[in-house]
């Protein structure tokens, strides 16, 4: 006779492992969705970022304000010792040691303007521009975010160069009563390439090394802006003929974003014109601008980039129409309608579909944190001078979308 089984102890004992092993599958799983959940928001692409809508807050603390800044120490020496030189702005270094003075002379052509470098201080350093090339755009002058080099957009100068000496004939001589420039003593600059419309150019923090990044003749690159952490610049770039047109029509400019590293590689982000000027992600990311009431992400550091285009139209519809309602409430109450007489005509109420009093296009971005994004809409006048008008500021909150989240 056989020996009996124990058969009756291998179920439970297998039912236990079983469940051991599903635990096992469970938490693994778990575990994988956790490593595969972005842990911070850079790790999101653009395409599969989600928002929330805020309309009407408080402008984003610290922003930089659009009205010109003088240092004052320089100003004092363009009082002092250049008074023939106008001032226009000074761009500090973010370390605090250097300034860019912005200025103009009586023979510059107008909108275009000059750069000197200047300690914090005030003492004249050198001059950082040659005379060939005329620089504009004064807001796109700016200083890297560890203060080692100094990006603008320029020129070819307008001015008469004077030409080579004819064979056989003597260069006049100066006369001995000339006035030197202040200051007295101008530096010799190496052959520079320019061209005939608006290129960027970096030197470095000393404002020696100056070299075009781009050169693209019939571009005009405008609305630079540096990557918190200085690997590239982000800009606008249009044709010559789209800015011409744009300006009969007093239309701000508009430019197709783009990523220019200091190296000099270029890469387009976007076929359509945008109308704002590009802001990173203070991560450096990713790259937003807009295009009417719409905006554009892109991803600026991703192997294999992204974008992704959020429509605001309706947003922003809704919140002027509550906008115009809340302002028009006091006036109502103050100068109520009187009732309408028999046989008179009712007052004409406008149609459904009427655009809002305070609707206006996005002219404007801020991105201090990587989950805030700020918007600006404003009706801008370009008729003299550029006059901006009912300015408002709304706010997007950015996250992952739920797909990102749930992937396990």
């Amino acid at each position: 006779m056989n020996r009996p089984s124990n058969n009756r102890f291998s179920l439970p004992a297998l039912l236990t492992l079983l469940i051991m092993l599903l635990g096992a599958l469970a938490c693994r799983s778990d575990s994988q969705t956790q490593r595969l959940r972005p842990r911070q928001l850079r790790d999101v692409p653009a395409r599969a970022l989600a928002f929330t809508f805020q309309a009407d807050v408080d402008p984003p603390a610290g922003i930089a304000s659009e009205e010109p800044n003088k240092l004052a120490p320089v100003q004092q020496d363009f009082d002092t010792r250049r008074k023939e030189d106008a001032l226009l702005r000074t761009v500090v270094s973010p370390d605090g040691q250097r300034a860019l003075a912005l200025y103009s002379t009586a023979d510059d052509p107008p909108h275009t303007f000059r750069i000197d470098l200047y300690s914090a201080d005030g003492k004249f350093l050198r001059n950082l521009t040659p005379p060939n090339l005329a620089v504009v755009f004064q807001d796109s002058v700016g200083w890297s975010p560890d203060s080692s080099f100094i990006a603008f957009v320029g020129r070819r100068s307008l001015k008469a160069q004077p030409g080579p000496t004819p064979p056989g004939e003597e260069e006049p001589l100066a006369p001995a009563a000339s006035p030197l420039p202040a200051p007295s003593v101008m530096p010799a600059f190496a052959p520079l390439a320019v061209f005939d419309t608006e290129q960027v150019y970096l030197c470095n923090r000393d404002g020696y090394d100056l070299k075009p990044l781009t050169m693209r003749e019939g571009l005009i690159y405008f609305g630079l802006s540096w990557a918190p952490d200085g690997h590239a610049l982000a800009a606008l770039a249009c044709r010559e003929g789209e800015w011409d047109a744009r300006e009969k029509e007093f239309k701000t400019p508009a430019g197709r974003p783009r990523l220019i590293s200091i190296s000099g590689e270029e890469r387009l982000l976007d076929d359509q014109l945008a109308e704002a000027p590009p802001v990173w992600a203070p991560d450096s990311s990713k790259v937003a601008t807009s295009f009417g009431t719409d905006i554009g992400i892109y991803d600026a550091a991703s192997k294999a980039p992204s974008q992704a285009r959020i429509s605001l139209r309706e947003h922003l519809l809704t919140a002027s129409a509550a906008f115009d309602e809340k302002s028009s409430a006091g006036k109502k109450k103050a100068t109520a309608a009187p009732p309408v007489k028999p046989g008179a005509t009712p007052p004409i109420s406008l149609p459904i579909d009427t655009v809002p009093f305070s609707f206006n296009p996005i002219v404007r971005l801020e991105w201090p944190l990587p989950e805030k994004l700020y918007v600006e809409t404003a009706y801008i006048s370009l008729r003299s001078e550029l006059i901006k008008t009912f300015s408002r500021w709304h706010m997007l909150t950015l996250s992952p979308q739920a797909a990102v989240l749930g992937r396990g």
